[in-house]
């Protein structure tokens, strides 16, 4: 039979169970509570002497859950970091994986009872661990806390580290679509700024290839969302979704294929298409929330960035007035905001008539845009290298010369 052996100093891990033993059975009495609470050390004592550590943190966060509602933040915290600091017992990775799984699930079942206090804990059992991955799973209910207990404010800072994340964590494609997913997904509760959120929702879609064709049929209301906001958003001209598979399905889908003729027409198409598009299918749009006459003044502005791809450079106020269905006096108006938005850079000049376009946005960056760039940086750096290379041979002759010069003194 094990006893407790009394020390002068008890470990912290056997204080806690002690600790919230005895709270746990405080109404039960004495002649109750005492042989709990006894019970309890012995068997926190065993796992102790025997190095069952995820046997102790089980015994451990059970109690520590019967006393959530009773005891005070600061006990908490206390209690909490030593749990947490089993993690740090085990020699075995997989076994601290385990602990640190057990912790992170038993905080994030009750998320709307001290949330950010549980989200508290969370960061503290995040610094202990040495796994990455066990990092990464506890981030995951972290953000599932914040999301369920209404807390977003504070764990979304943390999402512009994400990009060193992902490389501390080496996560596969599937774990990376469940984190760009959830952060997307607390973006959207939060009401943050449509941009960043667009920017998670991206890299969740282009976690999809077309090889797997249950995996890609998940995306497609995520896809469709993302499309309706891109269209939405004011200040979003270019976007990579077109080419992304978990688009593309869109295209054929019989509940979103006119989701998918909307964006094509946003992404490489003129105000005339959209207005032909809207004629018959304005309940559609109202549907998901679009407003014609936004819709109007973006497809103006992507109108003028495919007039100035032209390759001649210069866009006649006519054609502009023309593509965007305005009268002569706003054309130079419709200029400058397509300047403001950084969409076009040009010199108006109102004596002929004509935008001399120096550049330009692309609407889409796909792979014949990637190519393109390819193409230019290949002939930059021919250029550069005859620049280096006739440098070279002026210098060489100019030593020659020096040379000869000095033996003719001789």
């Amino acid at each position: 039979m094990t006893t407790v052996v009394p020390t002068s100093e008890e470990d912290p891990a056997l204080s806690v169970v002690r600790f919230t033993a005895e709270m746990a059975w405080a109404e039960a009495g004495p002649e109750v509570a005492e042989p709990q609470v006894t019970s309890l050390c012995v068997e926190a004592q065993e796992c102790m002497i025997a190095g069952r550590w995820l046997d102790l943190a089980s015994l451990m966060i059970t109690s520590a859950d019967l006393v959530f509602s009773k005891a005070s933040e600061k006990d908490l915290e206390c209690i909490f970091t030593v749990i947490c600091n089993l993690v740090k017992k085990p020699e075995s990775l997989d076994e601290s994986l385990e602990i640190s799984k057990l912790i992170s699930t038993k905080i994030a079942q009750q998320p709307n009872e001290k949330p950010s206090l549980r989200l508290k804990i969370l960061f503290n059992l995040y610094n202990m661990l040495e796994n990455p991955y066990g990092r990464f799973l506890v981030y995951m209910k972290a953000l599932e806390v914040a999301a369920n207990g209404k807390v977003m404010d504070h764990i979304i800072p943390s999402f512009k580290n994400t990009d060193t994340l992902l490389k501390e964590w080496n996560l596969g494609l599937h774990d990376q679509r469940q984190l760009f997913l959830a952060i997307s997904n607390i973006l959207k509760e939060h009401k943050s700024s449509t941009k960043e959120n667009l920017k998670f929702l991206t890299k969740y879609l282009a976690t999809f290839s077309g090889d797997d064709a249950h995996d890609i049929n998940e995306a497609k209301e995520e896809a469709a969302y993302t499309i309706i906001e891109f269209v939405k958003a004011p200040d979003m001209f270019q976007c990579d979704l077109l080419e992304m598979p978990a688009v593309a399905q869109l295209e054929k889908d019989s509940k979103y294929a006119l989701v998918f003729e909307l964006l094509k027409i946003f992404l490489v198409k003129r105000l005339d298409a959209y207005l032909d598009f809207y004629t018959t299918n304005s309940e559609l749009l109202k549907s998901y929330g679009l407003v014609h006459e936004d819709c109007i003044s973006k497809m103006r502005l992507m109108t003028i960035v495919d007039l100035a791809s032209n390759e001649s450079g210069q866009i006649p106020y006519s054609l502009i007035k023309n593509s965007l269905q305005i009268e002569e006096d706003e054309v130079e108006s419709w200029v400058v905001k397509a300047i403001a938005a950084k969409l076009i850079d040009c010199k108006i000049d109102q004596m002929n008539q004509v935008i001399r376009v120096s550049r330009y946005s692309e609407r889409v960056f796909g792979v014949s845009q990637w190519e393109a760039l390819r193409t230019k940086l290949t002939t930059w750096r021919g250029n550069v290298a005859n620049v280096i290379t006739t440098i070279q041979a002026n210098k060489v002759a100019e030593e020659g010369t020096q040379t000869m010069q000095g033996l003719m003194i001789r």
